[in-house]
């Protein structure tokens, strides 16, 4: 067997053209076009840190496309970041905010550097100068970045200062989403990526193709990566009936058959920086808890943990995908052939571009919506999502020649698995967008 690849650019081109070749009469010509950023912006600037010394820090911004509106998506801060993962996950926003029909293309930026050894005062000097060093990329109308990895309110509202500064006399709050909500941010962004994932779950469940678990009351859960979105999709699972059996940070795991209470273990990392050591409790690997005895699996930490290595040992009869690619193209295939369903990360996490729209509309209208209807209306619009894939997928499945059958402007060949069935969708909407607009000039 050859060894597996894991270029995140070869495996977004690799999972694009397993869903294109399925879509009738794509043109050549505007697969290119779709596979390809629009532009990529690479910046270096030296900053001063505390001791005195000069630093110089590499940064990126990647705009993937516009044909439905700003592009839309977040800033990372992370020290093996590079402008091929920022690219992957650009594309990956585009198909995302096409999926839950947002009027948004994707983009993603980041920063080269790691938060854990650097101050406060540091990082904001870092996000300051990053910030003016876009303010011609980036805009309410244009481009408009939010919270990703090692981001947080914080960042965004240094951010969102930096510009007013430089763009006085105007509504900027629209500028950066994820803001606090004295600044304009919006209730529920928080908590918004692990509820979304909630009802992702929660609706696709309902589809009934795993007879023994409908709901999510019963359901064993295991999730690795206890962050931001770890931590609240634990909290969401629990109280909705579910057992959350093991979570992990980077420094490792715990597992208890009995059951974890997401308030006890976020309690105990605030005091130990880890949830590691935690009383009661068995420790155990990043990579032993994506193999572990459980119902559904949320890879909730960084990308492509589930691969050909590890695919083949998944108990889990459900992957929810909170992070951004966290599994391989070979190991969909070893994992479709097991019978395990994987709801892919363009439907599972978009809950935070979700309210991010949400945000944004109410910073252009000078209005502030209540969280009970923040949350509806998210929920709305992850369900049509979920539909709008369950659908396509089982037509495939009951299709009268799954060998081809052209339906929609859809060639089916076979059924796809849940990632390639979502692709199928936002690819021929933005596809769609694109012709419908014609070809400039």
């Amino acid at each position: 067997m050859s060894e597996e690849i894991l270029d995140p650019i070869v495996i977004s081109e690799q999972q694009f053209d397993k869903a294109a070749a399925r879509i009738v009469d794509l043109k050549s010509g505007l697969i290119d076009y779709l596979k390809e950023p629009n532009r990529i912006h690479i910046i270096n600037f030296p900053v001063e840190l505390d001791d005195g010394s000069v630093k110089t820090i590499e940064c990126f911004r990647v705009i993937h496309n516009r044909v439905f509106g700003p592009s839309k998506g977040g800033i990372r801060y992370h020290p093996d970041l590079t402008v091929d993962e920022v690219t992957s996950l650009a594309k990956l926003m585009t198909w995302k905010c096409a999926l839950v029909n947002l009027p948004f293309g994707g983009a993603k930026g980041g920063v080269v550097c790691n938060t854990k050894e650097l101050s406060p005062n540091e990082l904001r000097h870092i996000t300051r100068r990053f910030t003016s060093e876009l303010f011609s990329i980036i805009g309410p109308s244009t481009d408009i970045p939010a919270p990703d990895m090692y981001t947080d309110e914080q960042t965004m509202a240094w951010i969102f200062d930096t510009y007013d500064r430089l763009n006085p006399d105007k509504n900027n709050r629209p500028v950066v989403t994820g803001k606090p909500i004295s600044l304009g941010g919006s209730l529920g962004r928080h908590e918004a990526t692990g509820k979304g994932c909630m009802f992702a779950t929660q609706h696709f469940l309902s589809k009934a193709l795993i007879p023994e678990q409908q709901e999510i009351a019963g359901a064993r859960i295991a999730i690795q990566g206890f962050g931001n979105v770890g931590s609240i999709a634990a909290e969401e699972f629990f109280r909705h009936g579910a057992t959350i059996v093991a979570v992990s940070d980077s420094k490792g795991g715990i597992y208890s058959s009995s059951g974890l209470d997401p308030e006890k273990i976020s309690e105990f990392k605030d005091e130990n920086g880890t949830v590691v050591g935690m009383p009661d409790t068995m420790t155990i690997s990043n990579e032993e808890l994506l193999e572990i005895d459980c119902d559904i699996l949320l890879p909730s930490a960084t990308a492509l943990q589930i691969n050909s290595s590890n695919a083949k040992n998944i108990k889990a009869k459900l992957v929810v995908e909170a992070a951004n690619n966290p599994t391989t193209p070979a190991a969909d295939e070893i994992l479709q052939q097991r019978g395990i369903y994987v709801i892919p990360d363009i439907l599972a996490n978009a809950g935070g571009v979700t309210v991010s729209y949400y945000e944004w509309v109410q910073n252009n209208v000078n209005e502030q919506w209540d969280l009970e209807l923040v949350n509806s209306k998210m929920q709305k619009r992850i369900f049509a999502a979920v539909d709008a894939v369950f659908d396509y997928w089982q037509g495939c499945v009951v299709g009268d020649n799954p060998d081809d059958h052209v339906n929609d402007g859809i060639r089916e060949g076979g059924v796809p698995d849940f990632r390639t069935a979502a692709l199928i969708v936002a690819i021929k909407r933005v596809a769609d967008a694109t012709l419908m607009r014609g070809i400039w000039p």
